[in-house]
Parts: C-alpha cells; sequence; structure tokens
C-alpha cells in the first residue's frame, strides 16, 4: 500500500490514516474482485469451446446428443458467469461504500476545517473528490483494470490455435495498448483543466447565489449572467477537448478492434482452406481474440473518469495532509476556575500580519470581561482566538491553566458557548440548533436556554413552536430573531465560557435586557463572559474591561479605572485614544 503522493513541491505528502485505512479495505475487497474476475474470465472460454466443438465434432457427427449435451453445459457455465460478475459488480460497489465509511465524516471535517482557516472557495472540494473517486469506482472502469491483466492469457489461447493468430492478436494488443497509453498522455491536461473550469464553475454559482439579493436591488442580474456565460463556456470548451481526445482514441480502438477480428477471420479462413486449421478453431480464434482486447477498449472509454479520481485522490490527500489526524488528548476535568491570555498574538490564517499581539489579561470565574476598540482594532480576531477558530500564533490560550490544545473537543466544546458577529444557522428545527444539532437534544435544557436568552416567547409564538424549521442560514427568521436563536445555542448546557461578539447588535431594548440578565446569570453560576461590546450599556455588566487599539492591548483593568483614566486625559491627543471605545465615546465622556 502507497502510503504516500507526490506533492505540488516535488516532496511527498503523507496519507491521512482515514485514507490508508479505506484503501486498505477498498484493497481487501478489490482482491476479491480479482478472484472473481478470473472466474469469470476462465468461464468466458465456454463459449469458444462450444463453438469449436459445433464445427469440428457436431457438424462432422450429425450427433443430436452431443450437441444437447454441450448445449447444457454452455448454459451452466453462462449461468454461473452471469452469478459471478453480478458478485463482483457488487463488491466494486462495496468497495465505494467501504471508502464512504472511512472519509465521509473526515471530509466534512475538512470542509469545516478549510472554511474556517481562511480557504471557502477551496471548501467544497473534499466532498467533489470524494464524489468523484466513488463515481469511478461504481463504473466499469476497475472492472476493466482487473481484467487487463487476462489480456496475455487470451493473446497465449490465440497463439496455441494457431501461430499467425497468435500474432495478429499481440499486433492488435500493442496498437490498442499505444493507444491507451496516447489517450492518458494527450487527454491529461484537457481533462484536468476541465476539472478545475468545473470547480471554478461551481464556486461561482455559489457566490452568486449568496449575494442574490444584492444582485437584484442594484440590477446586476445582466453582469453577473456575463461572468457566468464566460466561465460556463470555458469549461465546455474543456470538457470538449477531454471527450474529442478520448473519443478520437474509443473510436481508433472500436475500428481496429473490429478491423482485427475481420482480419483474423480472414487469416483463419485461408488457414482452413489449406488444411492447417478446423472452421471450428477459427470461429474460437476470433471470439477468443474479441475478449483479449475488449479490456482494453473498456478501459480507454473510462480513462477520462480514471483520471479523474486519481487527480482526486491526490487533492484530497493533499487537503486531508494540511490539518492530519486529531491527536489523542488526556481527558481534563471540566473547566471551573480560569481564562488567561499570555502573549497571545492571532494571525488570520489567509494573513501574514498579526491582527492582535502580545496580549495578557486573566479572567476569573463570575467574572465578565468586556473588549472596546474601534474597528480594525483585532476585538473579532480575539474572540476567534479565545475559542480555538484561529490557532495563536504566538503565546497561548488558557483554560484553567491548560491551552486549548490540551483540552479533548468533546470535553471543551459543551463547555463553550460563541455568538459569533455574522450569526449563522442551521437547516433544521429551533429545537435542533439551539440544542448545537444534537442527536438526542434535552428538551428541559433547550427551552431553559431559550428563556435565558429571552427567545421564549418569540419561538412559541412561531406556528410550530420549537419545531419551526428554519430553512438554509435561518432564512425563515428576521435578523433579531436569528439573533436570540444563535444567543440560546451558545447559552446551552450552561457552558463555562461564553464568548459574545457585539451580541445586541441585532436586538430591541427587550432583548438587550434579556442579553444583560442572561449574562448576570453566567456570572452567578461562576461562569466566564468576554463581550464584545459598542454600547455603553453593557459595560455596565463588566468586571474588566480589555481595551484594543491597533491589535494592541492599550489598557486593562476594572471598568471605573480604565473608562475614568482616559476620560481625565485633557489633550486633544487624549481625547483623539478615547475613541477607542467606538460608538460608545460620546456616552463615556
Amino acid at each position: 500500500m502507497i502510503n504516500h503522493l507526490p506533492s505540488p513541491n516535488g516532496g511527498v505528502t503523507p496519507r491521512h490514516p482515514a485514507i490508508t485505512a479505506a484503501f486498505k479495505d477498498c484493497r481487501r475487497v478489490l482482491c476479491g474482485v480479482a478472484l472473481f474476475s478470473a472466474m469469470v474470465n476462465l468461464l468466458m472460454l465456454a463459449g469458444p469451446l462450444y463453438m469449436l466443438q459445433i464445427y469440428d465434432r457436431v457438424l462432422a457427427s450429425h450427433s443430436v446428443a452431443t450437441l444437447i449435451a454441450l448445449s447444457v453445459l454452455l448454459g451452466g457455465a453462462l449461468a454461473l458467469q452471469a452469478l459471478m460478475d453480478v458478485i463482483r459488480n457488487r463488491m466494486v460497489t462495496r468497495s465505494a461504500g467501504y471508502l464512504d465509511q472511512h472519509l465521509a465524516a473526515v471530509v466534512h471535517m475538512a470542509v469545516i476545517q478549510l472554511a474556517v482557516v481562511g480557504r471557502p472557495t477551496e471548501a467544497h472540494d473534499p466532498v467533489r473528490e470524494l464524489d468523484q473517486i466513488r463515481s469511478f469506482l461504481t463504473g466499469q472502469g476497475p472492472l476493466a483494470i482487473v481484467d487487463l491483466p487476462w489480456i496475455p492469457v487470451f493473446l497465449l489461447i490465440c497463439g496455441l490455435i494457431h501461430p499467425w493468430l497468435g500474432f495478429i492478436a499481440l499486433v492488435g494488443g500493442i496498437v490498442l495498448a499505444s493507444a491507451t497509453l496516447l489517450t492518458e498522455w494527450t487527454s491529461r491536461g484537457p481533462s484536468r483543466e476541465a476539472n478545475r473550469c468545473a470547480r471554478v464553475r461551481s464556486l461561482t454559482v455559489e457566490a452568486h447565489r449568496r449575494s442574490a439579493e444584492t444582485a437584484t436591488a442594484m440590477g446586476m442580474q445582466a453582469a453577473l449572467s456575463r461572468h457566468w456565460l464566460a466561465l460556463n463556456a470555458a469549461y465546455f470548451c474543456a470538457v470538449e477537448r477531454a471527450a474529442d481526445v478520448i473519443g478520437l482514441y474509443g473510436s481508433l480502438s472500436r475500428t481496429m478492434r473490429l478491423m482485427l477480428q475481420s482480419v483474423a477471420l480472414g487469416v483463419g479462413a485461408y488457414l482452413v482452406i489449406q488444411h492447417e486449421l478446423m472452421p471450428g478453431a477459427m470461429i474460437a480464434a476470433s471470439i477468443t481474440m474479441a475478449r483479449a482486447l475488449a479490456p482494453i477498449e473498456t478501459a480507454i472509454a473510462n480513462w477520462r473518469g480514471f483520471v479523474a479520481a486519481r487527480d482526486s485522490i491526490g487533492r484530497l490527500t493533499r487537503a486531508l495532509a494540511t490539518f492530519g489526524a486529531e491527536p489523542a488528548r488526556t481527558s481534563l476535568p471540566k473547566p471551573h476556575a480560569t481564562l488567561a491570555a499570555e502573549n497571545l498574538t492571532v494571525v488570520p490564517p489567509s494573513g501574514k500580519a498579526a491582527t492582535v499581539s502580545n496580549l495578557n489579561f486573566t479572567v476569573a470565574a463570575g467574572e465578565v470581561l468586556g473588549v472596546i476598540g474601534p474597528s480594525g482594532s483585532g476585538k473579532t480576531s480575539l474572540a476567534r482566538g479565545l475559542v480555538g477558530v484561529w490557532k495563536a500564533a504566538q503565546g497561548s490560550v488558557r483554560i484553567d491553566g491548560a491551552a486549548l490544545e490540551q483540552w479533548p473537543p468533546e470535553v471543551l466544546g459543551p463547555e463553550r458557548g460563541y455568538l459569533a458577529q455574522s450569526v449563522d444557522l442551521f437547516d433544521g428545527t429551533i429545537s435542533e440548533n439551539i440544542a448545537r444539532m444534537a442527536k438526542q437534544p434535552d428538551d428541559a435544557a433547550v427551552v431553559g436556554a431559550a428563556k435565558a436568552a429571552g427567545a421564549h416567547d418569540m419561538i412559541v409564538r412561531l406556528p410550530d413552536g420549537y419545531g419551526t424549521r428554519i430553512g438554509l442560514a435561518g432564512t425563515a427568521l428576521s435578523g433579531g430573531q436569528r439573533q436570540r436563536v444563535a444567543l440560546a445555542r451558545a447559552l446551552y448546557g450552561n457552558p463555562f465560557l461564553v464568548v459574545l461578539d457585539e451580541p445586541n447588535a441585532n436586538l430591541d431594548g427587550e432583548g438587550e435586557v434579556a442579553l444583560l440578565q442572561a449574562i448576570e446569570d453566567i456570572k452567578a453560576r461562576s461562569g466566564i463572559v468576554v463581550l464584545i461590546a459598542h454600547r455603553a450599556g453593557m459595560l455596565s455588566v463588566c468586571d474588566k474591561v480589555l481595551v484594543l487599539r491597533d491589535g494592541a492591548q492599550y489598557a486593562f483593568g476594572r471598568p471605573d479605572e480604565i473608562l475614568g483614566r482616559v476620560t481625565r486625559q485633557p489633550t486633544v491627543a487624549a481625547m483623539t485614544r478615547l475613541k477607542v471605545v467606538g460608538s460608545v465615546d460620546e456616552q463615556i465622556t
């Protein structure tokens, strides 16, 4: 089993353990397929042998009993061949199932991780690559590959019937094999270009779908349509080039095979006239030659799928190798004491410059940390770093003294609540979203979280209550309703750490009161809240305030100390520095 693939930079890319395990299972299945293929190919000799006996025995002896016996034997052989063929086809299909069992969860995780690390345009690729590999495995390509080793056997049988016929079959095999190699050489570029265009085309359609409202409002449909048509034309040109190349060699291989069969019949007839060959042997040799060359023709016809699957394996391997397998971690007790940033520096995955750097602060259980600063000061980057969405480039985030990387995800995940600046909900019911799509949600905890977020009354007024399906991205709800449901999701299960990035952005006065009460409840149960705020009312519940400016820690301490110190500075420069509190400025002043 090959566990490494060439990487684009000339090195080797180690295979993800899931890919290794998947192909190990597939290899076992394909070994069984090879065994059944051996039986199928041996049983295919029944036809030539039947023809040989009919011409050389039955017609010469006029024996009806022999004809009946041979026909019964042929029928049994063909029935057994059909059974073996059905079994091997199903085994190949099952191999695709084994591949999916090993890789489906890993591929889904890769989709999420690619989006998190700032590569959203590649996020859909792992699913497409897996689909491409599965599509090839469920086609005729693998069976043609398994049948290829039997070509020399059939060629040898042709040679045993007569050397001339064996020579013709050998020349035909070499010609068709050359056609296969030419197909690989000439179709590689067009096939890869077609696959690349297909990915770009798919991403463009998705981008246009997401921006449909903006496009409609500003009359951009025609411009977007022109862009789409250009990409679509490029895609179909690439597909046509690849199809033309493969179709050319496919047609040549079919024509060559028919020509070789005709030549074999002609040479066989000449040998019969010269009394060097029996008529039955002539027919048997023609059938055997056709069987010898058929796998090559099938391989050429399925070559584009083979190339696409091979490239998909390489791309999927490289995508999964970016993240690697989840390491084993020692179980830790539930967090209960502190959140600390130690020399924390965060660099966006798609960037090179740090958005926050050298932050140092500690928040104890039962405290609320307010984070303020102007736009672009790094508040959202800090929120992402605290919940582990973005990894620390330097320093660390520690909960109860342990770095985030030391915590098993199944332990730390339920102990974190996160409300992002842009609210994202999932296709499902409100109850499922609040319960974080749990397989068996706790109804009492769902209702409790909704009440804590001030969303319960709003939810029960909906036609289906908690069972209301919200559609993709929560499109069935208003912005404020989505914000409340997302807040309830962040509070589900009473997590120890709750990070709220501008949680009141879409809330009305009633919703803001409920939010403040939820924060007080978290404090009362000795949780920690990190609150990124732009309204002065939010600072009233904070025990500590962190002021960010240009990604650096401008001030950290108790609210009265920090805000009082800032507002006492009399100079114009000091008043300018006061702008670090963003839209809270005038109220603080």
